[in-house]
């Protein structure tokens, strides 16, 4: 079969990172090849140099077997390509007509023929089998699985040779991935190219014929779906070959003890609509429980609801055995559970602020605003925090915002060990820091555990979550899949196994 569409040698650089290195990969028609990788691995970045968003810096792309400049969006929609991301971009005050013709409208003598349009939506949505879409309906009325629907119909509207979905699935309940699938294999058949980014692996499974495995902007390896299970995948997107998984031995902590009493922390069916499936997740003073999941586990969502950062739709939360309702961070901070977010430029760091007021801010909001931190203890948290997190170098009056991402990641720490917490979550806690940043502060955790505190652990890395924790619970597809004690008999391969053996029945047809 001769490939529609290649990339052969394609590097895309961005100041300070190479964020495709020479990557190649054939799309064929009537194929659906799907893009697999970690946040970051690349494949965005793909998705962009085809429809022309992103200009490539070196290689080239093909069609057709001849090269092309897709310099712009447009240069990719007269090549036949069209995209759908995961951020809709539609008119939320259009309606379904106008959204799915708008730029392709039927023109007359006098402007705009409506009703030569309206009929050719109608059409281009039947051919999707959508044709029980009201017209009129407003597009800000509808569900986000609609409007997923009605963007791929948009761009279908020009018969494009190839479809780029960009986590197509990510706001989508089972039965409305079911119906896209069905519009996906569809196209498919008619010969149509389609690239498929998802980071839900049994999505990935049953719909995808071939996929290409990136990491860190390289290439690591091209293969049949059918031919590549699921631990050899997972152990690509990682990075680790799968017989150095099998070496990696479980690392007890000294401060292991067995859970007992009431947990500090408890979650009962805790759920949170297209985020969330309903959780029980148990934490206990002395302990410390690792959540371990790939991108699109549910694993750092589950965490916002645990710490007040998103409320949940359902199920119950209790602290010290009593329930408790947090409407924000504040509340949980008032009960002393405190987290350290992944995206911490978004969620933790105050960028117009100083450093030292990012470091006190929480400490200063427990206390109340009424009773200021006295300089004699703002003093002694700021030394702490410079002797403890190597923030030797960092002026305390500068803006947090010109801070590096290991800067920032350390200044939250701080902050967050300033208000001697009785619950903290951690999500990537060591990203950005240094080896020896990095070993004081899982000593610090480990000592703050020997006194009673809970925590829960995050961590990208599944040997450091192994290396940590006392319990790991397994997260796939936005829910808990598993629990592991923690022992000698627990590896990095015991949590892949465990990802990837999960819904290896399910019919993939």
């Amino acid at each position: 079969m001769t490939a529609l569409v290649e990339l052969r040698d394609v590097t895309v650089a961005f100041p300070g990172v190479t964020a495709l290195d020479r990557v190649s990969l054939s799309l064929y028609p009537g194929e659906v090849h799907a893009l697999m990788g970690e946040n970051g691995a690349g494949k965005s970045t793909v998705v962009k140099a085809l429809n022309g968003v992103c200009p490539i810096d070196g290689g080239e792309i093909l069609l057709d077997g001849r090269p092309v400049s897709l310099t712009g969006p447009s240069e990719a929609h007269a090549a036949g390509i069209a995209t759908v991301f995961q951020d809709i971009h539609l008119g939320p005050k259009l309606n379904v007509v106008e959204n799915v013709m708008l730029g392709h409208e039927v023109r007359g003598r006098f402007g705009i023929n409506w009703s030569a349009t309206r009929a050719r939506a109608a059409e281009v949505l039947a051919d999707l089998g959508l044709d029980d879409l009201d017209l009129n309906r407003g597009l800000d009325s509808l569900p986000p699985s609609v409007q997923q629907l009605v963007a791929i119909a948009r761009a279908m509207v020009e018969r494009p040779r190839v479809l780029l979905l960009d986590e197509p699935t990510s706001s989508l309940e089972p039965p409305d991935v079911q119906r896209l699938f069905r519009i996906v294999r569809s196209l498919r058949d008619r010969g149509v190219a389609i690239v498929f980014v998802s980071h839900f692996l049994e999505q990935v499974y049953a719909i995808s014929d071939r996929m290409t495995v990136l990491r860190d902007g390289r290439v690591q390896g091209e293969f049949m779906t059918r031919e590549i299970d699921r631990v050899e995948l997972i152990s690509r997107m990682l990075g680790r070959d799968i017989e150095a998984l099998r070496q990696i031995g479980s690392q007890r902590r000294a401060h292991h003890q067995e859970p007992e009493g009431t947990p500090v922390i408890e979650a009962r069916g805790l759920t949170q609509r297209e985020e969330v499936e309903p959780t029980d997740l148990e934490v206990y003073r002395g302990e410390i429980v690792g959540l371990a999941g790939l991108r699109g586990s549910g694993r750092s969502e589950l965490a916002a609801l645990l710490t007040g950062i998103t409320r949940p739709d359902g199920g119950t939360l209790l602290v010290e055995g009593k329930e408790v309702r947090f409407r924000n961070p504040g509340d949980a901070l008032a009960r002393h559970i405190v987290a350290s977010v992944e995206r911490r430029a978004d969620l933790g760091i105050i960028g117009e602020l100083s450093v030292a007021d990012n470091i006190l801010i929480g400490l200063q909001a427990l206390r109340g605003w009424r009773h200021k931190v006295s300089k004699r203890e703002r003093d002694e948290v700021l030394a702490w925090s410079v002797d403890n997190f190597g923030l030797g170098s960092v002026p305390m009056d500068r803006q947090a915002k010109f801070l590096s991402g290991g800067e920032q990641q350390r200044v939250l720490l701080a902050r967050l060990f300033a208000t001697r917490p009785v619950v903290m979550v951690l999500d990537e806690p060591t990203r950005g820091i240094d080896i020896a940043a990095k070993v004081e502060l899982q000593s610090r955790i480990a000592k703050l555990v020997d006194k009673g505190m809970g925590i829960v652990f995050i961590s990208s890395e599944f040997s450091e979550v192994v290396r940590m924790s006392d319990r790991i619970v397994v997260l796939k597809d936005r829910g808990k899949i598993g629990e592991l004690s923690n022992g000698p008999g627990v590896t990095v391969d015991t949590i892949v196994e465990m990802i990837a053996a999960d819904g290896v029945d399910d019919d993939h047809d």
